[in-house]
């Protein structure tokens, strides 16, 4: 895609800001697209996590780039060498998504089956989507052969002692564990390798950048913080709320309102959930090497870190904790400390890399567009910028009592370095 298509996508874009929407436009991208998040967020734990969520839709959304790439070929080459010039770009999205999700969740074959069969019937019978499916059968068949689905069943193993990471007991008293600890291993789309982007690390226990962070979320982060305000706890729990639909979501309104074809459908998608599933195996590699402690427990035990700035309080307990009010805490289940180690964050990891990709594909930081959110349905935060998405996510996280804000900083610079590498060795190139 050129400077001049990007220039010309936000131009429309911004316009559109300032009018009532328009009918939506769907193709068999942002139809299979949906689909694809749907079918994912119905799995157990182990898929649907955040962090597994993302791989998953990134499977799909990569096959269906890869078949409509090797027909209206404007990027390089991706699964699929050949080029097919005479075929059905719709055939070949809805055949990419559909064969990669009914192989990895058999068990909703029946419903998977019933929407490609729609798609099927909706495009003219002959050659063209013929071929189309057989691009489309090739695309799934390359993707599933790389390896990205590493669900397995692993054992929740921990140390003690001053910065390292200890999981929380959950209500039957045993441990909770990651559900998708899986990822930090997880074979990458695009990057080198899941420890590509290893980050800096966390600051020295006995620093004093340090001892300012743990004291920051120590009084922002607080359940019961005289310093946050009612709008802050809101945004905080607003973010709790499963990235992939979300960030899916904002892609497909501006596809549809900017009616977007296939082709640059199928690059949308592909820039944000490539990049994002590339973030988040980086971001979870880097978790498990650090194995840094939560807020929770730096503060409860700030007597062993050796910081004199640091002072403990055994009861203390963060934003995100089930005896939070029910009116502050939305919808959906009791908000708890995240069962993984804490540095760097995986949900502004996820923002950043997302919020960057869409500012590559369209050129530009300044849109305007709304985001929502599981945990407060019909609610929509507007943005005037991709980047404003980012500052937020790191100061939620704070406010949450969940992270420090050095863990976030590097979170967002993760992200940014994933998708600055995405996009330089794929995605820039113009044939």
């Amino acid at each position: 895609m050129t400077k001049a298509r990007f220039a010309w996508l936000a131009s429309v874009a911004a316009a559109l800001a300032l009018v009532v929407p328009a009918t939506a436009s769907a193709n068999e991208v942002t139809k299979w697209n949906e689909i694809a998040v749907n079918t994912v967020l119905a799995q157990p734990p182990i898929t649907s996590a955040p962090s597994a969520a993302a791989v998953f839709v990134a499977m799909a959304q990569g096959a269906v780039y890869g078949a409509v790439n090797a027909i209206d070929r404007h990027q390089r080459p991706y699964l699929v060498m050949r080029r097919f010039p005479m075929a059905s770009m719709d055939a070949a999205a809805a055949t990419a998504a559909f064969r990669v999700l009914d192989t990895l969740f058999p068990a909703q074959h029946a419903l998977l089956q019933a929407q490609y069969d729609a798609s099927l019937a909706a495009i003219p019978a002959g050659s063209l989507e013929d071929t189309g499916v057989e691009v489309g059968q090739a695309a799934a068949d390359a993707m599933l052969a790389e390896g990205h689905d590493g669900r397995q069943v692993l054992s929740c193993a921990f140390a003690s002692g001053a910065g390292v990471w200890q999981p929380l007991a959950g209500p039957t008293g045993a441990p909770l564990c990651d559900p998708s600890p899986w990822v930090r291993d997880g074979v990458p789309f695009l990057v080198e390798s899941a420890s590509q982007f290893r980050t800096d690390g966390p600051l020295p226990l006995t620093s004093a950048a340090y001892a300012a962070d743990v004291n920051e979320v120590k009084e922002l982060g607080s359940l019961t913080s005289t310093t946050r305000t009612p709008e802050q706890s809101h945004i905080a729990v607003f973010w709790q709320s499963n990235p992939a639909p979300n960030y899916n979501a904002v892609a497909r309104r501006f596809a549809e309102q900017l009616s977007l074809g296939v082709t640059d459908s199928a690059v949308l998608f592909a820039m944000l959930n490539l990049t994002a599933a590339d973030a988040m195996i980086n971001c979870w590699n880097d978790k498990y090497y650090w194995n840094f402690w939560r807020p929770i427990t730096a503060i409860r035990q700030a007597d062993i870190d050796g910081n004199p700035a640091t002072v403990a309080d055994p009861s203390w307990k963060p934003l995100f904790d089930p005896s939070l009010d029910p009116a502050i805490a939305g919808v959906g289940p009791a908000l708890i400390t995240a069962p993984y180690p804490e540095h760097p964050s995986g949900a502004t990891c996820y923002g950043s890399s997302s919020m960057h990709a869409f500012q590559s594909f369209f050129g530009t930081d300044e849109m305007t567009f709304y985001v929502t959110s599981s945990r407060f349905p019909g609610e929509r935060r507007y943005f005037d910028r991709f980047s404003d998405v980012i500052s937020q996510l790191i100061e939620a996280r704070i406010w949450n009592g969940l992270h420090f804000r050095n863990a976030d900083v590097q979170a967002a610079k993760l992200g940014l370095e994933v998708e600055r590498y995405t996009h330089v060795h794929y995605f820039a190139s113009v044939h």
